[in-house]
């Protein structure tokens, strides 16, 4: 996908949140699946996870006694609130990456009213415009918007959006551990190139730790993680017309300690075939799909892949148990 157009019209919600659509097309989805699930081993991008159902069902794991992720980053910056508006400085515009839910945010704008406009980045269309009515209703002093995209190819943002007060990137959740190290850099360079110089980034990002804990955050006792899993199939027989059956799968999460990534997939338990597009696809049982990874760092590792990426690392805040951390880097 191209980078937004600053000459994109915005659409309006109920709430008139200035509204930028740029879901990718059918043909760009159809494209991606083809590719991934024609390798081998079979893949497919992790941001196919995230349809209406898949983000309700991930807001419902972040609040499981397993997925330790999002309470102890919430808990970082209810501690150091204080430290992290200073970082942030005055009237800044906040840029969020897979904006999801409201709860990050909202933990941002409660302790501090530094942050005067907020521009959300999501490819979930209709949870994003829910979010950000949901928003603007509870903070009706800051100026909101929103764009429907996948924020790996947003590289500007539309002319309205631009000012001349300074930006943070605000990427919350440990989403950049989803990408592969090389991507997880190119992604901060864009991200420095969007903020400009004197621009901020804010970033969560998980912790080595204990296999038995991170395995068991990825494969909960109720099956909320495998239901988010399999519902990617669920995604692309909407988007794609395919024909694929739940039944025939079976999630599965663990962690590759040589990679310091947790993986998941999707097993396939029966032989059969489906239609993706003008291609039938061939699955045999024990072959799997793989959706997911969830890259875990030391302070030091990512550190220096931020160095690598042209960014000055700031600060880093990080729980008793070190389990989980919050950078702020900073572009010279």
């Amino acid at each position: 996908m191209s980078a937004i157009s600053p000459f994109l019209s915005p659409s309006r919600s109920r709430q008139a949140v200035p509204f930028y659509d740029c879901f990718p097309p059918e043909d760009d989805v159809a494209r991606e699946a083809l590719a991934g699930l024609g390798g081998t081993p079979k893949r497919l991008p992790s941001k196919f996870l995230y349809d209406w159902t898949g983000s309700r069902l991930f807001e419902r794991i972040c609040d499981l006694d397993e997925y330790y992720p999002t309470r102890t980053e919430l808990a970082l910056f209810r501690r150091h609130a204080a430290e992290i508006a200073t970082e942030l400085g005055p009237a800044v515009t906040i840029v969020e990456y897979g904006s999801g839910g409201n709860r990050k945010i909202e933990s941002l704008l409660d302790a501090t009213r530094a942050i005067r406009e907020y521009v959300a980045i999501d490819i979930s269309r209709e949870y994003l415009r829910r979010s950000l009515d949901e928003l603007a209703s509870r903070y009706p002093g800051l100026e909101v918007a929103g764009i429907c995209a996948d924020y790996t190819s947003v590289v500007e943002l539309p002319e309205p959006l631009t000012d001349d007060g300074r930006k943070i990137v605000f990427f919350p959740g440990s989403t950049i551990g989803n990408l592969y190290p090389a991507e997880a850099e190119a992604l901060l360079r864009q991200m420095g190139a969007l903020v400009g110089g004197g621009g901020g980034i804010l970033i969560g990002v998980d912790l080595k730790k204990d296999r038995a804990v991170l395995e068991r955050a990825y494969n909960d006792a109720c099956g909320l993680t495998a239901r988010f899993n399999l519902n990617i199939l669920t995604h692309l027989n909407r988007r794609l017309g395919c024909r694929f059956e739940q039944a025939h799968f079976r999630h599965r999460a663990f962690y590759n300690e040589g990679a310091g990534r947790v993986e998941m997939h999707l097993d396939c338990i029966a032989r059969h075939r489906v239609w993706v597009g003008d291609r039938r696809i061939p699955f045999d049982e024990g072959e799997s799909i793989h959706t997911e990874n969830s890259y875990k760092y030391s302070l030091d590792e990512f550190r220096a892949l931020a160095v690598r990426a042209g960014l000055q690392p700031m600060q880093a805040w990080r729980d008793d148990k070190e389990w989980f951390s919050v950078h702020f880097l900073r572009r010279p």
